[in-house]
């Protein structure tokens, strides 16, 4: 019988706030870069030009910060609602549903800080049978530098 050694809980608290901190996820280690690249692959993606004509008039299309919620806090996209990446399976369908059902064909557009945890959201997501998802492929910095609107 094997006896686990329990972690210390300073430890395991820094770990989890490493790992969701705005550094990790704008650096994701090497061995992460495939899996963003594949989902990029199977999804749509846009531009900074092409969302921000989505932002001004969104028509029927969710907007979806998949960032962290501190992070969304400091300053989002006007009309976008915060989901987490890592938790945007069972919250999706509280945005998306008619009458108790989610509606699969809903355009859900995703954006994060560079794409990257967009691009696995959206992974997930089509995983899941939504049919239109789209990722937005900048550094959201950039979108702020250019004047884009911003709500802090």
């Amino acid at each position: 019988m094997s006896t686990a050694i329990p972690l210390p809980l300073t430890f395991i608290v820094g770990t989890l706030l490493a790992l969701s901190s705005p550094v990790f996820a704008q650096s994701f280690p090497p061995v992460v870069k495939p899996k963003v690249e594949a989902a990029q692959k199977h999804v749509r993606t846009i531009g900074m030009d092409e969302y921000r004509e989505i932002v001004e008039s969104p028509g029927a299309a969710l907007i979806v910060d998949v960032r962290e919620p501190h992070e969304y806090a400091a300053g989002h996209v006007p009309g976008s609602i915060n989901i987490p990446r890592g938790v945007v399976e069972s919250e999706i369908v509280n945005h998306v549903g008619i009458s108790g059902k989610a509606d699969m064909d809903r355009p859900i557009v995703l954006q994060c800080q560079s794409g990257k945890r967009a691009s696995l959201a959206a992974q997930s997501l089509r995983d899941l049978g939504f049919t239109q998802t789209t990722v937005v492929i900048m550094n959201l910095d950039d979108w702020k530098k250019a004047g884009n609107p911003f709500v802090k």
